[in-house]
């Protein structure tokens, strides 16, 4: 990293559109992830002409419904 990155980090909490490769920074994941959630729909893009950009919206959207789902299943209660 170089000592920029706190600037552009601040500068990014502002921004209304981002780039796959900083969706994925904000996210922590990688850009090929971002780019495999896009394909999938579970992410949703907006095009500009040819570029591709998501919502700060949208990723808000997509965190909250990680959080809502369950990340894995729950054992029955009666199971032993």
């Amino acid at each position: 990293m170089d000592g920029l990155q706190p600037f552009r980090d601040a500068m990014a909490a502002d921004w209304l559109l981002l780039t796959p490769g900083e969706a994925a920074e904000v996210l922590r994941i990688g850009r090929t992830t971002v780019y495999a959630l896009m394909k999938s729909g579970a992410l949703r893009p907006v095009h500009i002409g040819r570029s591709c950009r998501i919502s700060q919206a949208e990723l808000d959207r997509y965190v909250r419904q990680l959080e809502a789902s369950p990340s894995r299943p729950q054992p029955s209660p009666d199971a032993t």
